[in-house]
């Protein structure tokens, strides 16, 4: 074992370094021409979004005591190669579909919500994985990613600030299929236990998605970029208040659980973005908010109990109930205020129902095949 491992740890190096050489070849012939156009995202939007992705995923994931290190790193490398194949991925469909390109800063903003699905999915095969692999499931994820949304843009008639907010339910499901394949570490194996400070770290990275998530929401959109922050933050708050309230309603002795914390204080914010564009009312957001951190509470609670041991699945860092279950209510609610937005159920209203449900099955089918076939 460990002579295979010095052999692996001599090919990691030439591996990143030809998929960068590949990557400034290619760009060299995509991304000749010069680019003057002036750009429709801020400078300090992509900046909240590269911190929210670089910082906050980063120390989220470092809940492991063994790969607290290989957590921040990885993630780091993760990001950097995959932004890189969602630039060079984006513009070929540009090209092949003769659209107008767009501006570098809204190109590169793109891209780092796109590689958040990646991210989502290191989450579930934390601890299974080596560099080599992650590397493999990055540009394989990115790949599929932007063909699913794509069909969803193309087909389904999916605005593209909404077929965006598809990475978490894409990148929990392609995540969950990956890790389906690996087997299922020792309850009591080091590989599976934490430590207060890496439980510390963790609930940092936590802090750091909260803070930033209404950015990361309402930076794509054109025309209601302060209703979407301002129904972000409200249900992020009620979604926080809520997993305070059922984590200690839901335990024995009364106490507050970190791990229900972690998880659900987010909840609202996932949940919120599929839908944040038709919410008119605060209150609204609130109701989907709390919705979503009771559903993340109480899957925390029957899944790790019922379904993961029935299914054979280990969920390294729970992003089935952090980010799968919030993405399918909020692709929920999207259907349900599109149809009471519009009061009646006409023929072209049911079209636009049925291009929503399209669009959810079309992310989710292609997230678990090919998940299943990268794994």
């Amino acid at each position: 074992m460990s002579s295979n491992y010095r052999n692996f740890r001599n090919n990691v190096p030439w591996l990143i370094l030809f998929l960068e050489a590949v990557f400034v070849v290619l760009f060299y012939f995509l991304f000749s021409h010069g680019d003057e156009s002036r750009s429709t995202v801020s400078y300090a939007a992509f900046q909240d979004v590269n911190h929210m992705v670089i910082f906050g995923f980063g120390f989220f994931l470092t809940f492991l005591k063994r790969y607290g290190f290989s957590s921040t790193g990885f993630n780091l490398l993760i990001v950097v190669l995959g932004v890189q194949c969602s630039v060079l991925i984006e513009n070929l469909f540009y090209f092949l579909l003769e659209i107008p390109h767009e501006d570098g800063l809204k190109r590169i903003t793109k891209a780092a919500v796109s590689i958040t699905a990646v991210v989502i999915s290191t989450g579930a095969v934390l601890g299974k994985t080596n560099p080599v692999q992650l590397i493999l499931m990055t540009v394989v994820e990115i790949i599929v990613f932007h063909m699913s949304r794509w069909i969803n843009r193309m087909y389904l008639q999916v605005p593209d600030d909404v077929g965006m907010m598809h990475v978490h339910l894409f990148g929990a499901y392609f995540g969950l299929a990956v890790s389906s394949c690996f087997p299922e570490p020792s309850p009591r194996s080091e590989k599976n236990a934490s430590t207060p400070k890496s439980a510390l770290l963790s609930m940092l990275g936590t802090l750091f998605l909260w803070v930033f998530w209404p950015s990361f929401n309402s930076v794509l959109s054109e025309d209601k970029k302060w209703e979407v922050t301002y129904n972000t933050y409200f249900a992020l708050a009620v979604s926080a208040v809520t997993a305070f309230t059922f984590s200690a309603m839901t335990t024995k002795d009364g106490k507050f659980r970190m791990a229900h914390i972690h998880s659900a204080v987010l909840a609202g914010g996932v949940a919120v973005g599929y839908a944040a564009n038709r919410i008119r009312y605060p209150w609204i957001a609130m109701i989907l908010g709390l919705l979503a951190s009771v559903i993340t509470v109480l899957g925390s609670y029957c899944l790790q109990r019922c379904l993961n041991p029935a299914l054979e699945i280990h969920d390294s860092s729970g992003v089935h109930f952090t980010f799968g279950f919030p993405a399918v209510l909020g692709a929920l609610a999207q259907v349900v205020l599109l149809v009471a937005e519009n009061g009646t159920f006409l023929t072209s209203l049911g079209y636009s129902v049925m291009f929503h449900i399209g669009a959810f099955c079309v992310t989710i089918s292609m997230a678990l095949i090919t998940g299943l076939i990268t794994g």
